[in-house]
């Protein structure tokens, strides 16, 4: 590669990442999502409005390694308990919203156009999904992700996540049959159920064990490489059987859902997956034939007006069917209105395998622009109208869902913590770094994740945001800037700490945490107890004597911790010479 070539890579980069980085901060502030950033910020730089950076097309084939992992990461998601405890919403409301939204905007497209049936099917389905990137962090940031109407939202998208695998294969096969010199849709899903079935029995046999043995050699750098070669190994197997690449990555994602490595790989997977993901919606942008679009404003207006309208209207009727009120039921089609990301997706493919020309994609594609922009808007607009009453609104308590607890240590410590928190009722999730002690634990019928529990990202990918307590009960207790860092990103969880010993303590006095204690020191007592007993004291005395040195040993603390020195109320240290200079001072 000359000079040239990689000045102009670099001025690329940088008017890309430029641009993107305007826009997503513009429209995040305005609460309108980084999807839509990312989209203007592509359309702005690109070929139909100021045209600085080209080869679009080029970047799109790399960018598209962001939605491979995207679908990595939706399968690592989609572990089989928490599928089982949301299986009645999501493959009931789920199914039946993916499915009749995605019927009647295809019956809307072939109305309102002249398109064959086919590239009707290939636009109409991918916008009966919504936008997961939009909608989840509207539903967090008010606060009604645990609510029963959150809940149902989530199922909903949930169930649409699901969907996409069936709808890549659905497209594909729909261009497969299009394309004379292609292979025979039976023998696409031939293919398809070898490929899965090849990854499945890969999975199993292949890479548990890799990931087994890269945890015991406890290298992170490892992990981050290992992850980074299931996705891409997986989605090589697919393109080698001229199958989706999403398709494999999704399957790897849900073989490993269930394992200790899922918090691991989400947390090691995600900064790729987020960069790469914002490429491809910048490459959407710059591919946007905004020319196309200005020749039929009408229609692209009327189309995402008709969309709204379609969705809104099919999962109002499915909320009521539910029993929801009619309010709810109308933010629930208001939120979910919108079409989503994986159009984006589904279109780029439909349009390599011959169903869509550019014209049509563009056109579509900025459907779901202006569907996605309204969204914020439609909710703002029709807040007075779908509030429900102060009276109903307080039936509707936050429901837990996964972890109220994070135990970070499952050695011999961690586990009796972890057991009495289950036994009072308490969903624990587990963290330890240690894959001979994570094994042990599966003999025994415990769940425990793998990861480093100092790691602040891997902590939220282990639901640290919802837990209402974090004990970390490892033999290094965590320092003063991981402890800042902790209280900073997770401020409702209460933060427990195992220290080694005093000196711990007092280092810990200036550090926020809300409980703290040495390792040994209840056992301790508990000894000396048992001793005095078979001594002979009776119970009052022991009670004494325990009484005594905690209300010394606290006095004392505070001292030390004062003074930030170990030394500090040295003539309270109980020895057998200050209990005879008490006892003469008492005669």
């Amino acid at each position: 590669m000359d000079h040239e070539s990689t000045a102009l890579i670099f001025r690329d980069g940088v008017l890309m990442l430029g641009f993107a980085l305007g826009f997503v901060l513009l429209f995040r502030r305005f609460g309108l999502g980084a999807t839509l950033g990312y989209l203007v910020a592509g359309a702005m730089v690109g070929p139909y409005v100021l045209g600085l950076v080209g080869n679009a097309e080029q970047m799109a084939g790399i960018a598209e390694l962001g939605i491979v992992m995207l679908l990595f990461i939706v399968g690592l998601e989609l572990a089989p308990a928490r599928l089982w405890r949301l299986k009645s919403a999501i493959f009931g409301l789920g199914l039946s919203q993916v499915v009749l939204c995605g019927l009647a905007v295809t019956g809307l497209v072939w109305l309102a156009g002249t398109y064959p049936l086919a590239a009707c099917f290939a636009i109409g389905l991918p916008l009966g999904l919504s936008s997961t990137a939009q909608v989840l962090p509207m539903l967090q940031s008010g606060g009604k992700l645990k609510t029963p109407f959150g809940e149902r939202a989530f199922s909903i998208l949930l169930f649409q996540d699901l969907s996409i695998i069936p709808l890549i294969t659905i497209v594909a096969a729909l261009g497969a049959r299009g394309s004379e010199d292609s292979q025979p849709v039976w023998q696409l899903v031939a293919f398809t159920l070898l490929a899965i079935a090849g990854l499945i029995l890969a999975g199993r046999f292949i890479l548990r064990p890799l990931f087994r043995l890269i945890g015991g050699l406890g290298e992170r750098e490892m992990f981050v490489v290992a992850g980074l070669f299931t996705v891409l190994a997986s989605a090589a197997v697919m393109e080698a059987f001229g199958l989706s690449t999403a398709l494999g990555a999704f399957i790897a994602g849900v073989m490993l859902a269930d394992t200790p490595y899922r918090h691991e790989l989400e947390a090691d997977i995600e900064p790729f997956r987020s960069i790469l993901l914002g490429m491809f919606f910048l490459a959407v942008g710059m591919m946007l034939d905004l020319g196309a679009v200005a020749e039929r404003p009408g229609f692209v207006i009327g189309m995402a007006v008709a969309l709204i309208a379609t969705k809104t209207a099919i999962i109002f009727g499915l909320g009521m069917l539910l029993k929801m009120t009619w309010r709810a039921a109308l933010a629930l089609g208001l939120l979910l209105s919108q079409g989503g990301e994986f159009a984006f997706v589904l279109y780029t493919q439909a349009q390599g395998s011959g169903l869509l020309d550019v014209e049509t994609t563009s056109l579509f594609s900025a459907i779901v622009t202006i569907s996605m922009a309204a969204t914020p808007f439609l909710m703002m607009a029709t807040r007075r109208i779908r509030t429900e009453p102060k009276s109903e609104e307080e039936r509707e308590k936050p429901q837990r869902d996964g972890a109220s607890a994070l135990v970070i240590g499952y050695g011999r410590f961690g586990q009796t913590v972890s057991q009495m928190l289950i036994l009072g009722g308490i969903d624990v999730t587990l963290i330890d770094n240690k894959a001979e002690q994570i094994d042990l634990a599966e003999e025994f019928g415990a769940k425990v994740y793998f990861g480093d529990g100092k790691r602040i990202d891997l902590l939220r990918q282990a639901g640290a945001e919802e837990a209402d307590i974090i004990c970390f009960t490892i033999g290094k207790s965590p320092d003063e800037e991981f402890l800042e860092s902790l209280e900073e990103a997770f401020p409702d969880a209460a933060i427990f700490l195992r220290v080694y010993d005093r000196r711990s303590l007092i280092e810990l006095h200036e550090v926020p945490h809300t409980y703290a204690i040495r390792e040994l020191m209840e056992s301790a007592v508990q000894m000396g107890r048992a001793a005095l007993e078979e001594l002979g004291d009776n119970l009052e005395d022991v009670d004494k004597a325990e009484r005594a040195y905690r209300d010394n040993d606290a006095e004392r603390l505070d001292m030390q911790r004062e003074e930030g020195s170990i030394y500090a109320g040295m003539d309270r240290t109980i020895t057998q010479r200050t209990r005879e200079e008490r006892r003469d001072e008492a005669d």
